[in-house]
């Protein structure tokens, strides 16, 4: 057996992705896409040659940085299965048609800028076609179940505990009259935080590979994470303040919600306009609802006791731009939930033109920031910040909460 790592290594944390060969099969665990800047997008291409067979792909998660390579595989001819839990296969679906969306879109306005400079246009990385494609080739896999996943390979995938559907992946591979287990660890949870169960250890292997994407550092306390979050919003309604949350579309849009129907429920601020302003989000939220079922106990019998909807009447999703624009119109106390996580694009990007200037505002940064995001700036304290082209005073509250990852510290 022979594996090799073609991203998540050498200097990269982005772009997971393991080739597992025996001599009877070759397989991939994971398909990630590389990000973060020009030097890390310049690594994507196919994990593996066209002429070379592969016999599947196993997911641990959706997230793009695991799976946003896929449909590189299947612009290349692959046509074989794409092994995952049903609710990473419907994130990764999620995902991916998002991906192929905003590549196609920044295809076309970087070979605008070419035409101008009278140099040829490049395709994109992938299209929503390669997406369909690859898409039509997932299958579903259940948990604690071992399967047969490729000649001389089983699989089982284990719970952990990072986002909707997430596991750790064992394989049992026979190979010249041996067995030999081999875990890939994938991304972990974090043991406290709530919706999701915690992450389930595998017992026995000869090889784990552990991904450790904090490496020695660990976070600040969940619990201490929610009493500053609690403070900061009470803060904010009793003085009429609107609170902008650059959100996660998966994972920490759903994470806020909870916590919010948690302090209306327990009576800890009245219900105030809360807008959840991202179509993926909303999107990525139903299908939490789908698989109630991989809730945690405590998450269960919350909503067993009483619908999260009955404690949240005063939240709105908004899917269009027309009511996404309308929020600005919004009088007093709210809170704006919108994407993209690191304020690099999306729908946030124009909240915070129209109030990042204004005392009275608040920014909860929930999630991590990459080095050279608009986000990353504003966590450093910069008072002044260029948005759409436009100098924008930074006279809004910055507030940074470091214990909401998803990954284990």
């Amino acid at each position: 057996m022979k594996i090799t790592l073609v991203g998540a290594a050498g200097g990269e944390v982005t772009g997971s992705c393991y080739i597992v060969q025996t001599e009877q099969a070759r397989i991939l665990v994971d398909c990630g896409l590389f990000q973060g800047g020009k030097k890390s997008e310049a690594l994507n291409r196919p994990p593996t040659a066209a002429n070379r067979t592969v016999d599947a792909v196993l997911l641990t998660h959706g997230h793009l940085d695991h799976t946003g390579r896929l449909p590189l595989l299947a612009k290349m001819g692959y046509t074989g299965p794409v092994f995952g839990t049903p609710a990473t296969l419907d994130m990764t679906g999620l995902i991916l048609r998002d991906s192929a969306r905003l590549q196609v879109a920044d295809n076309e306005r970087k070979n605008r800028k070419r035409m101008r400079a009278g140099e040829p246009p490049e395709e994109p990385l992938y299209t929503p076609d390669d997406v369909e494609k690859i898409l039509s080739q997932l299958r579903p896999v259940p948990y604690q179940k071992e399967f047969a996943a490729a000649p001389g390979i089983k699989a089982i995938w284990h719970d952990a505990g990072h986002m909707l559907g997430s596991a750790s992946i064992q394989l049992v591979v026979e190979e010249e009259g041996k067995t030999k287990r081999v875990v890939f660890s994938g991304d972990l949870g974090p043991r406290s935080a709530p919706i999701l169960r915690e992450f389930e250890p595998f017992q026995q292997a000869d090889l784990v590979f552990l991904e450790s994407t904090y490496g020695g550092r660990d976070h600040r306390s969940f619990a201490e994470t929610v009493k500053e979050f609690e403070r900061i919003v009470i803060d904010a309604v009793n003085r009429g303040g609107k609170m902008l949350v650059p959100t996660f579309a998966v994972g920490r849009a759903q994470l806020i919600t909870l916590l919010l129907g948690q302090m209306f429920r327990a009576g800890k601020v009245k219900p105030f306009p809360i807008f959840l302003d991202s179509p993926m989000a909303i999107e990525a939220t139903n299908i939490y609802v789908k698989y109630s079922d991989l809730f945690d106990d405590e998450m269960k019998a919350f909503i067993r006791d009483r619908p999260l909807r009955a404690d949240l009447k005063t939240m709105k999703p908004t899917p269009t731009a027309d009511e996404s624009r309308a929020i600005n119109d919004v009088r007093g106390a709210c809170l704006v939930m919108a994407g993209a996580g690191m304020c690099n694009g999306g729908r946030i990007l124009h909240h915070l033109r129209a109030n990042l200037w204004k005392p009275s505002t608040h920014v909860l940064i929930v999630g991590y920031q990459g080095q050279g995001s608009l986000g990353r700036r504003l966590v450093d304290g910069e008072k002044e910040v260029k948005i759409f082209g436009e100098k924008i005073a930074v006279k809004a509250t910055i507030h940074t909460l470091g214990g909401f990852s998803a990954h284990a510290g």
